[in-house]
């Protein structure tokens, strides 16, 4: 099969050249999901900004199992082409695109059966909020079939060096989803219900794309009815590099459950900053993702083709790389936070705190740049169990610091903003020390798990 090598050649070239797409692309579905915040603040009212903002950490689960198992299926695919071996390549996408598409539909039942214990009880949603909570996170959690396909048919494609595909996708769900909020909840009026089917529309779109480009322009990946394989032992395989992947973000999800629960006792203004807070925030975080997810295709390429050598330059470069690029986004974030604040039709408690948060958060998230790039190395290598133990360390410690300080006089409720000095400065420690040890290039294979 004809894709992108990345075993020859110059590593901070291919590097960058794979991971801007995937930085622009991303920068998009960010962009859509901006857009839903500032449509539904302006248009929706405070009230359901704060529902919307409120269903974050859970929506965000779903999507790290979706990202994460579809990028240890990725991993696999990785390898197999790095090596040369197409028939193994179909293979793996073949029992990926099932699997992935399998927990899809899983997930959108158990989404609508534990929504409402798990936002009364866990998150704590105030009363005010709840059912507008709940009826656009049941909304949401309809589409997470084709958010899965999407995932699965993306990674397949940056395994064998295609990112570039990818941002068209994403660009085709960003602008289908910022012209339907417009519709649906500037227009129609809405509300938080014609944000929800403006996202799944939107997924749909770029799943539907994803996959009619993947299957014409790679005839590998063309699959007729009695093509399909499943095989117990690549599911295995995918399960087995996905499911640390995947814990990491789980991790994370969890650990902003807890945040979002002590961000919710400081009441509704508060909630209403830290939604567009989280929504700056991710932005700040695109090009440690992004060189996150170069360097694992990347890692796995080159240990297929048995190159250890670039691997090590190549995450050097590449961590250097995502340092400059989250410069230049934080900078703007805190020179630009009042205007930014304006955007979201906030009231002017809620405003004056999120001005100080996104200022907060500008310094805060330079930390991440340092290590968040050196996961990839990891999971690329098979040693994607690190990263979760990393990303467990650096939450533990934003939570436990959390609920240490925010009725203290040093921090109060600016410990929200603040955790992440002492979580992601833990993170980064250990991130480091593993990789100056070593360590991660024992059984880098995925011959490894057999």
């Amino acid at each position: 099969m004809k894709g992108k090598s990345m075993v020859e050649g110059s590593p901070w070239k291919h590097i960058l050249r794979f991971a801007l797409p995937v930085l622009v692309g991303s920068l998009l579905q960010q962009l859509y999901n901006t857009v839903d915040t500032i449509v539904v603040g302006n248009f929706s009212g405070e009230e359901a900004l704060s529902a919307v903002g409120t269903t974050g950490s859970f929506t965000f689960l779903f999507l790290a199992l979706a990202t994460g198992f579809s990028a240890g299926n990725g991993v696999v695919v990785a390898q197999s082409y790095g090596a040369g071996d197409d028939k193994q390549v179909r293979a793996n996408a073949s029992t990926g695109i099932l699997l992935l598409l399998g927990m899809g539909i899983a997930a959108s039942v158990v989404g609508f059966i534990v929504s409402r214990p798990a936002y009364t009880y866990l998150v704590a949603v105030p009363e005010d909020i709840l059912e507008l909570t709940l009826l656009y996170f049941r909304l949401y959690a309809v589409g997470l079939v084709f958010q899965f396909g999407y995932n699965i048919f993306s990674s397949i494609l940056r395994a064998v060096g295609d990112s570039v595909a990818t941002l068209y996708f994403l660009l085709i769900a960003a602008v289908c989803n910022i012209v339907l909020d417009l519709v649906f909840v500037a227009v129609f009026r809405w509300g938080v219900v014609g944000a929800a089917l403006a996202t799944d529309i939107a997924q749909a779109g770029s799943f539907v794309a994803a996959y009619f480009y993947m299957t014409r322009k790679y005839p590998v990946f063309r699959f007729g009815l009695k093509e399909w394989t499943w095989d117990f032992g690549l599911a295995k395989r995918t399960l087995k590099v996905g499911f640390p992947i995947a814990m990491q973000m789980v991790v994370i999800s969890f650990g902003l459950t807890f945040i979002q629960r002590a961000v919710n006792g400081f009441g509704q203004s508060m909630t209403a900053s830290f939604t567009v807070g989280q929504r700056m925030e991710m932005y700040m975080n695109l090009p440690g993702n992004a060189f996150q997810t170069t360097l694992a295709t990347y890692t796995g390429q080159n240990i297929g083709a048995g190159r250890m050598d670039r691997v090590k330059k190549g995450g050097l470069q590449g961590v250097l790389m995502s340092l400059l690029f989250t410069l230049c986004i934080s900078g703007l974030v805190w020179s630009l936070a009042g205007n930014i604040t304006g955007l979201f039709g906030l009231s002017s408690q809620a405003a004056l705190y999120c001005n100080a948060h996104l200022k907060t958060i500008a310094l805060i998230n330079m930390i991440l740049a340092l290590y968040i790039p050196l996961f990839g190395v990891f999971q690329g290598a098979n040693h994607g169990g690190v990263p979760t133990f990393v990303a467990t360390g650096a939450l533990s410690m934003r939570v436990l610091v959390t609920y240490a300080f925010r009725y203290s006089t040093l921090f109060g409720h600016t410990i929200i903003w603040w955790n992440g000095l002492f979580g992601f400065g833990v993170g980064c420690m250990i991130a480091w020390t593993y990789y100056l040890s070593g360590r991660w290039q024992k059984n880098a294979t995925i011959g490894a798990l057999n």
